[in-house]
């Protein structure tokens, strides 16, 4: 069927595999909002009570926001601008009359009749006889001074600013000033007529523009209202009514029923996805190899969404009856657990990206709590950090003391950074402590299951298979010891060539101890476990001494299948010798009657080329630690010529093809064999026959037993195996 032929398809069923994950982790998530809601309106009275149940929350409140504003622009007082030209054509027009005055004063050819006509007709109603006597008799300097005293008064009176409906009242003070003048009541006369006739404006004018622009500024100083919430608050008592205020708090806290519920599944939906297409992202990009694996995605979902699940059990228990206590629970979520078990399985990176995604998620768990989400993501890198360097399962019990003191430390600087009372800190500090614990129980349980379900072999199955005590070691050391101390030497000899390139130097040291366990079944074949004597390929054909040493591979797969070994080191077993040609016994057999039948296929081992750096290695230092064991005098000259021998010999013959050893690795690999090496057959003493032969004897001289320098006569010693005896 075409439905079924489409799920045969490896990115078909990557891609389900996220669709399911993700809509997974959407639904845990959903869960966070869909709490016991109800259906108010403003004015009505509240028929129960209704109590905010999550964690602390701070929301700005329009409707006090709006309030605070409206208070504002109220505050601001009219805003009056001043004409200070008003003031000046007063004193103007009061210099205008005195200089009239003493123009007509000062004119000699008008009568004294004359002069007072004139005089009347610059007032309004004409002035007493007395006070037109006492002005024509009166000199320039009192004019001067009458003129200075009345433009005093009106510049005093004025200058402070005057509204129009001020103007009647600052007349009647300014008349009031004039009789309070030292001068003749006739010079006063004449003074309140010089006023009457003036003609007043105010001179403090509203501006409208300025008063608006006061009001803008004082709005844009009012800040938003911010309103907190604490866990266990009563929004709404039963029997009070309702208030705009209350109907706001209910719908940002998601407590009231409105059809709007259905957008916030909405923006959950895009944030998941949001999160979930990052992933990919940095997984395509960053990781293609693990990305392409369909058990390694399910693998990371199942961490993500188990983590999630645990989150929501957790936060779901009721310890108190306290909201604020229940609320510190959220600390105890061990999402460190998570992260270790992605840093161990996978990858360091991919642990920390893992400890950021599930961070983020235990916002949206929190209800955007930071101090909950920022104890988590520190938690998590802690714990990856732990197992940066995991040799033993032990190590994880250590790294729950550190996630745990860690956790404390900054719940409680967080604690105190948000005003919290001490008693809660301390319960924050319990349940981060216990959030390393139970991360520690949590990986430490599942890390075998996941070992085994999805076939990852982590750095510490593989410390473990290390071992000597490993029963299928036992039996190689037992069986076939030389085959084993040939193992050993490999291993070492793999491991620091696997350092100097940067590849997987415990995979390599612990694939060399496991390569040929297949000779188990056949050691005596095999020339490292032979007697001194026999040989028991001189009594059999080429090939089928050829086939008996190529089977040893087979032979070491399913022993190793039996013994339940990690498939990476079943694959190194497979492919340490790739199609090697067993050369001894390929021209032995080209020496026989029968040449001409002979095909080199036929010699040559049936299994795959080494696939990566880690198996390339270990074929080269097999072939190469074969080699140099038959050498009579291993000088550094010819130990380096041997090595560059067995190594260009596998180059040409193609046997690394189709790993991703460069060129640059394999000299490297190359310089690390000849020090390796020039340290294991390095120069000996030669001692004078006389010690010789007293520690033969083994007499102490001297008061001590006088013994060889470690590793002297070893050279020839072990598998003793060429390339032409056994295909290496």
């Amino acid at each position: 069927f075409p439905m079924m032929r489409l799920f045969r398809n490896n990115t078909t069923r990557r891609v389900l595999w996220w669709v399911i994950f993700f809509l997974l982790s959407f639904a845990i998530l959903s869960t966070n909002f869909v709490p016991d809601q109800v259906s108010l309106e403003a004015g009505e009275v509240a028929p129960k009570d209704v109590f905010y149940e999550g964690a602390t929350v701070t929301y700005t409140s329009e409707l006090k926001t709006d309030e605070a504003r409206r208070l504002a622009a109220e505050e601001v007082s009219q805003i009056y601008r001043m004409e200070p030209q008003v003031v000046t054509d007063l004193e103007s027009e009061i210099e205008n009359i005195f200089n009239v005055l003493t123009e007509i004063q000062l004119n000699t050819e008008l009568e004294q009749a004359e002069k007072t006509e004139k005089i009347n007709d610059l007032f309004p109603e004409a002035l007493p006889a007395e006070t037109v006597a006492q002005l024509l008799n009166s000199d320039e300097s009192t004019l001067s001074k009458l003129k200075e005293q009345l433009q005093l008064i009106v510049r005093n009176r004025m200058e402070t600013g005057v509204l129009e409906e001020e103007l009647d009242s600052v007349n009647e003070e300014i008349l009031k000033d004039i009789e309070a003048l030292e001068i003749a009541s006739s010079l006063k006369v004449l003074l309140k007529g010089i006023i009457v006739q003036l003609k007043f404006e105010p001179n403090k004018i509203y501006d409208p523009v300025a008063t608006a622009q006061e009001v803008e500024n004082r709005l844009a100083q009012v800040k938003p209202v911010q309103v907190k919430v604490q866990p266990g608050e009563k929004i709404v008592e039963k029997g009070t009514v309702v208030t705009p205020e209350q109907i706001e708090a209910l719908q940002l806290l998601g407590l009231q029923r409105t059809g709007a519920q259905g957008l916030t599944f909405v923006g959950l939906f895009g944030f998941v996805a949001i999160v979930y297409g990052l992933f990919i992202i940095y997984l395509k990009g960053y990781r293609s190899r693990f990305h392409k694996k369909e058990s390694n995605i399910v693998l990371i979902g199942l961490l993500i969404n188990a983590a999630l699940v645990i989150a929501k059990v957790i936060t779901a228990i009721q310890i108190s009856d306290r909201p604020e206590i229940v609320a510190q629970l959220a600390y105890a979520i061990p999402i460190s657990a998570s992260s270790m078990l992605t840093a161990i399985l996978m990858d360091v990176k991919t642990g920390v990206v893992i400890t950021i995604i599930l961070g983020l998620f235990m916002g949206v768990i929190t209800n955007g709590q930071v101090i909950y989400v920022t104890v988590a993501i520190i938690g998590g890198l802690v714990g990856v950090y732990r197992v940066l360097r995991l040799n033993q399962r032990s190590h994880l019990v250590r790294s729950s003391l550190d996630i745990g003191l860690v956790n404390a430390v900054t719940i409680v600087v967080l604690g105190l950074t948000w005003n919290q009372s001490f008693s809660l800190i301390g319960i924050g500090v319990a349940m981060g402590l216990a959030n390393g614990i139970l991360a520690s129980i949590l990986t430490i349980g599942t890390l075998p299951f996941l070992e085994t379900a999805f076939g990852i072999t982590t750095p510490v199955k593989l410390l473990e298979m290390s071992n000597p005590n490993h029963p299928l070691l036992k039996r190689l050391m037992m069986e076939a010891p030389g085959t084993y101390h040939h193992s050993i030497l490999v291993g070492n000899l793999a491991e620091a060539a696997a350092d100097a390139i940067g590849a997987d130097s415990l995979l390599v040291r612990v694939g060399s101890y496991f390569h040929d366990i297949g000779k188990i079944k056949r050691p005596y074949f095999f020339i490292e476990n032979q007697p001194a004597t026999e040989n028991p390929h001189d009594k059999i054909t080429p090939t089928l001494s050829t086939l008996i040493i190529t089977s040893h591979v087979k032979d070491g797969v399913e022993l190793a299948k039996e013994y339940k070994v990690p498939r990476v080191i079943r694959d190194i077993i497979e492919q340490h010798h790739g199609t090697s040609l067993v050369s001894y016994f390929y021209h032995k057999a080209k020496e026989g009657d029968k040449s001409e039948n002979i095909l080199e296929s036929d010699f040559r081992y049936q299994a795959p080329k080494p696939q990566n750096r880690e198996t390339a290695i270990i074929m080269l230092a097999d072939s190469v630690q074969a080699a140099v064991q038959t050498l009579e005098r291993p000088t550094k000259g010819v130990l380096e010529a041997k090595v560059r021998e067995i190594i260009k010999a596998k180059l040409e013959d193609g046997q690394l093809d189709e790993c991703d050893l460069t060129f640059k690795d394999i000299d490297i690999i190359n310089q690390t064999f000849v020090r390796v090496l020039n340290g294991i057959f390095h120069s000996r003493i030669e001692y004078p026959d006389q010690v010789a032969k007293e520690m033969e004897r083994g007499k102490p001289r001297n008061g001590s037993i006088n013994k060889e320098p470690a590793g002297q006569g070893d050279y020839n010693t072990g598998n003793g195996k060429t390339p032409l005896s056994n295909g290496k």
